[in-house]
């Protein structure tokens, strides 16, 4: 007869002398090939433009000569699941529209991705696709798209208040890749990842906007080849800004205002 009675150190699904729950074990091993496997990708060798509309200039420079960021900052395994995650709501979004009838191109004939690069490579960026046709919708055909995934108090704050004062990072993205792909909109779509609603709004081309971001841009290469650091964007290491920042302890202490 057979004895059912747990005797072999298992408890829910736990050998009770594992210091730690099944989930905690298995998720570290998860987070620890995704950190190794983002260890192996090459680095990028140019300033992607979806940065360059980061407030803090320094911020770019340190980035873009790859200087390490503080201790314990590094992007951790979960940071990597939702990135991850992020292109399958993309993958989602782009078969909704197109069912929706609107003709949504995301790869060249090449089967390459849509972007650009200047200043000899060292600025390029890559789109998530160009709508070039659709249904009536009050929007002048070809269009840049653009697909970001957020939180539900983020995605509600971009809802309210748009994209440029929101987002104002996604919003130089976008007036970006509008002026170096020669478009003169965006249609620029948010997710909901709780409850899957969506947000579309239409933003225009800003020439001056981008011009503004295009010198900021060369300003950093300029810094990063001269070996300077661009002023820092507070007075104060407790500006919020700052304190999310990885480089914000190594920022404090450069000779550098």
């Amino acid at each position: 007869m057979l004895d059912l009675n747990h005797k072999s150190g298992f408890v829910y699904g736990r050998r009770t002398t594992d210091p730690e729950p099944l989930g905690t074990r298995i998720n570290t091993r998860l987070d620890t090939a995704l950190e190794a496997e983002r260890q192996k990708q090459r680095p990028r060798d140019y300033l992607g433009a979806s940065r360059i509309g980061e407030p803090c200039a320094r911020r770019l420079v340190y980035e873009f000569t790859k200087t390490p960021v503080d201790p314990g900052k590094d992007i951790e395994g979960r940071t990597l699941r939702i990135f991850e995650a992020g292109h399958v709501f993309e993958d989602l979004a782009i078969r909704w529209l197109r069912a929706a009838g609107l003709d949504l191109r995301t790869e060249r004939r090449d089967g390459g991705q849509f972007g650009f690069e200047t200043a000899s490579g060292r600025i390029r960026g890559h789109v998530d696709g160009v709508i070039v046709d659709g249904p009536d919708l009050g929007l002048a055909w070809p269009v840049l798209w653009e697909h970001k995934a957020l939180k539900a108090s983020s995605w509600n704050d971009t809802a309210k208040k748009g994209v440029q004062v929101s987002k104002p990072v996604y919003y130089g993205q976008l007036q970006i890749y509008m002026a170096y792909m020669r478009l003169e909109a965006a249609l620029f779509t948010a997710l909901n990842k709780d409850t899957c609603e969506l947000f579309h709004e239409h933003v225009p081309f800003d020439a001056g906007a981008a011009q503004v971001l295009s010198d900021k841009a060369v300003d950093v290469l300029r810094a990063a080849d001269a070996g300077d650091l661009l002023p820092r964007i507070a007075a104060h290491a407790d500006f919020y800004l700052c304190r999310f920042c990885p480089f914000a302890a190594r920022c404090w202490t450069e000779g550098q205002p």
